[in-house]
């Protein structure tokens, strides 16, 4: 395998950023989302909204590189009282220090090489730096690949569902939760 890294997004990363996440929701989320919804994934509305996010949104970024390539991204952030209510409505004690994993693919091409544990353990260290005491993230109850890949760093469901609208059609989300102190575990 060629070098390996991680480093912080910046503006000019949007145009790939934006095409891992097309490539890998329509190759990973073929049998999760619609058809039409995939279809519809604007590319240049996508790389906008990533360009604006890099130029002062309020989540951290970080990008994996392998040699020359941008091979995946990681965004996340404190995460707003709204994600971590309990399922009864009640805010945990934690709430003000609880990151929020927003998004964390890696392009399928580039998978099982170890960019997403580099990505979610770099993210995991600065977000404790900056006082995080432990992280959330929501994934599609059928996203068995992305549920085992937490589960490998002690990330559980934490009883909290959710379900969206996909283009008319029902979206159920689990909300998996774990330590910021990641420890890999060999599958």
């Amino acid at each position: 395998m060629a070098e390996a890294d991680v480093r912080v997004a910046g503006p000019d990363d949007a145009a790939e950023i934006a095409r891992i996440q097309l490539t890998t929701w329509r190759t990973a989320y073929a049998d999760v989302l619609p058809e039409d919804v995939l279809a519809g994934l604007d590319p240049a509305e996508t790389e906008s909204q990533w360009r604006h996010a890099l130029t002062g949104g309020p989540a951290s970024v970080l990008v994996a590189i392998e040699g020359q390539w941008l091979v995946g991204f990681c965004a996340a952030g404190f995460a707003p009282t709204t994600e971590t209510a309990a399922a009864d409505g009640t805010e945990p004690p934690d709430a003000a220090t609880v990151a929020l994993v927003s998004t964390l693919l890696v392009e399928p091409r580039w998978g099982r090489r170890g960019h997403g544990g580099r990505l979610l353990g770099a993210m995991a260290q600065r977000l404790s730096a900056e006082g995080a005491t432990r992280g959330i993230t929501w994934v599609p109850e059928a996203d068995q690949a992305s549920t085992g890949f937490y589960a490998s760093v002690g990330w559980q469901p934490d009883g909290t569902v959710r379900t969206l609208d996909a283009g008319g059609r029902p979206l159920r989300e689990l909300r998996l939760s774990g330590s910021l102190d990641l420890r890999f575990e060999r599958s």
